[in-house]
């Protein structure tokens, strides 16, 4: 007898892969990340694991051709400033079997490398710092994007002190260009404040509390999965219990429809895959990019 079938992939895979990478140029106030270091043994570390992981994706169009893959990069720190991340997405994208691949950033590094991307299948989802980065740089930056044909989307967090920023940066964005806005970890917000961050996004009624999410189904755990560097999945980056390892395939059969075991779920890249929400319907052909079909639901 030969070994056992391996358990099917679902036709269509979303993988959020977060390594040993936590070093950022920035130095946010918000951000545990802030200005931190990551030594050379770590971003030696941190490469390999990025290189091994892409591998792994690449492979899947021999090893399991019925399923196609998006990726989306949630590094601690700043990924775009290191070579390998770039490397990463130029060949991610190129690759018929991934639909999309798209990074959280600041925006703070250079950009002509897009070019050698698939466009049709690279995004990005960058984060503007107004106490970090002057208006007229980060402007001209997503400008670039706009020339180059990148999809994108713009973000900043709902502090009180980036509230005049942020109204100044949508005025001054294409309107085709999304601008979102996260609650501040921690913060209630009167419905007054609120209404005010819902002219400028007026999708943020979705960020201003946490969703109720114990017992609702979750395309995480299915069609939705959480990678470390070492390969351990995890349903999602905010639920501990490992599923197993993705090089060994042991995360295969645990792959199912299952209900949230978290009392609430507060972070975006969570609750847009809580079923309930209809938010892949919002953000349909945008998912990871965070880019929304629908401007206003």
């Amino acid at each position: 007898m030969g070994p056992p079938a391996r358990a099917a992939l679902p036709a269509h895979l979303t993988l959020l892969y977060r390594g040993p990478l936590a070093s950022c140029d920035y130095d946010c106030p918000y951000c545990p990340f802030a200005k931190r270091r990551d030594s050379p043994d770590t971003l030696r570390v941190d490469r390999a694991a990025l290189e091994r992981f892409t591998d792994w994706v690449a492979e899947r169009a021999e090893h399991d051709p019925g399923t196609r893959i998006s990726v989306l990069f949630t590094p601690w720190g700043e990924g775009l400033v290191r070579s390998w991340y770039r490397r990463a997405i130029v060949r991610l994208s190129r690759l018929p079997h991934v639909d999309r691949v798209a990074i959280q950033t600041n925006l703070g590094g250079r950009l002509g490398w897009l070019t050698e991307c698939d466009l049709d299948s690279a995004a990005l989802w960058t984060t503007y710092h107004p106490g970090e980065v002057a208006h007229e740089r980060f402007l001209a930056k997503a400008r670039e994007l706009i020339d180059l044909g990148v999809r994108f989307s713009v973000g900043v967090v709902g502090l009180p002190e980036h509230l005049g920023a942020a109204a100044r940066m949508r005025a001054a964005l294409p309107e085709q260009v999304y601008l979102w806005v996260n609650a501040a970890e921690g913060r209630s917000y009167t419905d007054a404040e609120a209404a005010t961050w819902q002219r400028i996004d007026p999708l943020f009624h979705h960020s201003r509390l946490p969703h109720p999410s114990r017992g609702l189904p979750c395309r995480t755990g299915e069609s939705v999965l959480s990678v470390d560097g070492d390969g351990n999945v995890r349903r999602c980056h905010f639920v501990d219990d490992p599923l197993g390892n993705l090089y060994d395939g042991s995360f295969r059969e645990r792959l199912g429809p299952s209900g949230c075991p978290l009392t609430t779920c507060d972070c975006h890249i969570g609750y847009v895959h809580l079923e309930p929400l209809d938010l892949y319907d919002v953000f349909r052909g945008g998912v990871i990019e965070r880019i929304p079909a629908i401007r206003g639901s």
